[in-house]
């Protein structure tokens, strides 16, 4: 298994658990590194890459289990991402001490139009601050606005806003709202933002390849009749 925070925390939440997690697809022989059929296994492609920026994911119950989740693939490409399971009345206390890292800016990654006045918000990394620390709520929409919501210990810290304004090409879970990314988009967006342009394209190239495998092992999925479709009409 490779160093990855996400998979350390989706071992912890198994032993948590009560009975046996089914996901969709449970019936496949999966590789327990990357996740994926072991015919569709991308470990071997797997880059490292280096970058100022730091990643926190602040995942909600089950994400880490999920083989469709793509918090996973962060901390593929970055192996300093941390990741620890959200509770709205428990806080780990490595979690606390991450945000207050006195070496690094922590941001909570979230649209502004969630953002209070005097919060501050962000769209841009100050030029001459300190490296960012991106805390990111991973899980579903409704699952994230409530960690934003419920977390007292994120409410001092600026926000940093994204405008993405491309439609996301993550189609693995349908979206609540079309404008909405998953999770790695976001991450490898925030990268290029703060300069980090070869951990960006490294992170961008990785979620390609896993949507690409992951699709591939799901025949029956609409992407796939959409494009037998398209190809009967050329």
């Amino acid at each position: 298994m490779s160093d990855n925070a996400v998979l350390r925390l989706r071992e912890q939440r198994l032993a948590q658990s009560t009975r046996p997690f089914l996901a969709r697809g449970s019936r496949a022989i999966r590789c327990q590194t990357c996740l994926l059929p072991t015919r569709n296994c991308i470990c071997a492609t797997r880059e490292i890459h280096q970058a100022a920026s730091r990643f926190c994911l602040v995942m909600f119950d089950t994400e880490p289990m999920k083989p469709s989740n793509t918090g996973r693939l962060i901390a593929d490409v970055l192996p300093d991402t941390q990741a620890f399971l959200w509770s709205r009345t428990q806080t780990d206390p490595a979690l606390l001490e991450a945000i207050a890292d006195p070496d690094r800016q922590a941001y909570v990654v979230f649209p502004a139009s969630f953002a209070t006045p005097p919060r501050q918000v962000f769209t841009e990394v100050p030029a001459g601050s300190k490296p960012p620390l991106f805390i990111m709520l991973d899980g579903t929409w409704n699952e994230a606005r409530k960690m934003f919501r419920k977390s007292p210990y994120l409410d001092n810290l600026p926000v940093f806003s994204l405008d993405v304004s491309a439609s996301s090409g993550y189609i693995l879970r349908e979206a609540s709202r079309p404008e909405l990314h998953c999770t790695v988009e976001v991450a490898a967006a925030l990268l290029e933002k703060a300069g980090d342009f070869e951990a960006s394209a490294g992170l961008s190239r990785h979620f390609t390849h896993f949507r690409t495998q992951y699709l591939a092992g799901k025949p029956h999925h609409p992407v796939h009749q959409l494009t037998a479709k398209n190809e009967e009409n050329l």
